[in-house]
């Protein structure tokens, strides 16, 4: 049984489902598909069900932590998690620890009560937007695992969408949870800037987010309420929010202005991506959205993305010694790229920033007409597991087949990817709303006025149906 976060604590509230039922399903279920996919590096089994049962004892007591009490959750090996070492996909990194502090959103899950099952995989410092290291190997998709689960938080995105926990926690910098949300037919948030704390920081600076994974929107809502809380160690961390991101969620999109964008302008996709987004547009005007085909009008940022990305990466690496004494101990992409990194001037960052700014400023006066923009999460569907990009690519960097995720972290807009349909091999299609900077709450609502009406997000991934057959 693969049940929503939002069925089990209603579960738990009138005793239909216990925690510890949960847990022992999430479990299990890791057992069953963990060896196919590669999605988790790290399960804590005594650890959950202890939780489990504690929690399970609160609801008896009609005393739950919080609205999260007993949800069975995995983090994304990035973030830091008490008492589990944080390795980030990387031999270079000492597992002894200390392990001894929480990110914030770890943190806010352990006040909530959620269960804590175990570290989900990650390439080599998230730097790439497929999931497989050399440490840890590769991460294949939950419906056929000889294509990718995409990347960076592909282990995370594989949990959710085989009920190995019904909630998890990725980061994003280029679109790490909404490609593999894209690919696996799951749904991820990549929320304002700032929103959810992230600590320690980046070094990939305020590129990166911090962002939901779930099966559905209502559970993408239902964690952000859990995770979205004031954290001092972060120097940018917004407020906390005042309401619910549940409250308002079920509003429609009766009136509202989408912009829907088939390419960007500069995009080329597969034909079944294609008709799959259109088709997707049509209902958000059935549900009476006012749609116009419209550009955003800006030209592919991809290069002042590259210099602020590589030289992270340059950072990333710098602790550990020469590049060249690195081969063979890390990812030759990471190498490579960080070798560029190295290279950019203090002018070249600025540059970069520069596009940046003036490319947010072009946002910020298109969501004056528009509400949101739609466009494809990806051009094309999931490709063979173990590399980069697709055969044929004419770059070896993955933003060549990223081009809808990365502008809207240079931007610090939220961005949802949901499944909007299938190619004619089984493979997800996602469907990407982008809103102005802080209309989290607006994007979540057009993204749950569009499950309401499609049952995409409702389809089991064939590694279940197969095993439930045999």
């Amino acid at each position: 049984m693969i049940w929503e976060a939002t069925e089990l604590v209603a579960g738990y509230r009138n005793r239909t489902i216990s925690p510890v039922e949960a847990t022992r399903a999430a479990l299990t279920a890791i057992d069953a598909y963990n060896p196919a996919v590669n999605a988790f590096v790290l399960v804590d089994v005594e650890g959950a069900l202890a939780a489990a049962k504690a929690s399970e004892a609160r609801w008896y007591a009609g005393e739950p932590l919080g609205p999260g009490d007993g949800v069975p959750t995995s983090i994304k090996d990035i973030l830091l998690t008490r008492g589990w070492p944080t390795l980030r996909g990387s031999a270079l990194i000492d597992p002894s620890g200390p392990w001894d502090e929480d990110a914030p959103c770890v943190a806010r899950l352990r006040e909530t009560g959620a269960v804590l099952l175990g570290k989900t995989t990650t390439p080599e410092y998230a730097w790439k937007g497929v999931t497989d290291s050399l440490t840890y190997g590769a991460t294949g998709n939950p419906w056929d695992p000889s294509t990718t689960a995409g990347g960076s938080s592909g282990g995370s995105a594989a949990a959710v969408a085989l009920g190995m926990g019904a909630w998890s926690v990725g980061t994003d910098g280029g679109g790490s949870v909404r490609i593999p949300a894209g690919f696996t037919g799951t749904v991820a948030l990549k929320p304002t800037y700032g929103l959810i704390p992230h600590y320690p920081p980046s070094p990939f600076g305020t590129l990166a987010h911090v962002g939901p994974m779930t099966r559905t929107v209502r559970d993408a809502a239902a964690l952000m309420d859990v995770v979205t809380g004031f954290d001092a160690r972060d120097w940018s961390a917004m407020p906390t929010p005042a309401g619910s991101f549940l409250e308002g969620l079920d509003a429609g999109v009766s009136g509202l202005r989408v912009g829907y964008s088939p390419n960007l302008g500069y995009v080329r996709n597969d034909p079944q991506v294609d008709a799959a987004v259109r088709a997707a547009v049509a209902v958000l005007a059935d549900a009476g959205a006012r749609v116009d085909e419209v550009d955003p009008g800006f030209a592919d940022p991809v290069q002042a993305f590259h210099v602020l990305w590589f030289a992270g990466e340059a950072k990333v690496l710098a602790g550990y010694g020469d590049l060249a004494g690195l081969a063979g101990r890390v990812d030759p992409g990471l190498l490579r790229t960080a070798a560029l990194g190295v290279t950019y001037s203090a002018s070249d960052y600025l540059d970069a920033t520069a596009v940046r700014m003036q490319l947010g400023q072009l946002m910020a006066r298109f969501h004056q007409s528009y509400d949101v923009l739609v466009t494809p999460t990806l051009p094309l569907p999931a490709f063979p597991v173990g590399q980069d990009v697709p055969v044929g690519s004419a770059s070896p960097d993955w933003t060549r087949w990223t081009p809808y995720t990365y502008p809207f972290n240079l931007t610090q807009q939220p961005a949802l990817s949901v499944p909007c349909g299938f190619t004619d091999a089984g493979l997800p299609i996602g469907l990407q709303i982008v809103g102005a900077r802080h209309a989290d709450a607006l994007v979540l609502r057009v993204g749950q006025a569009y499950q309401s009406r499609t049952d995409w997000h409702r389809r089991t991934a064939t590694l279940v149906t197969q095993k439930e057959r045999a």
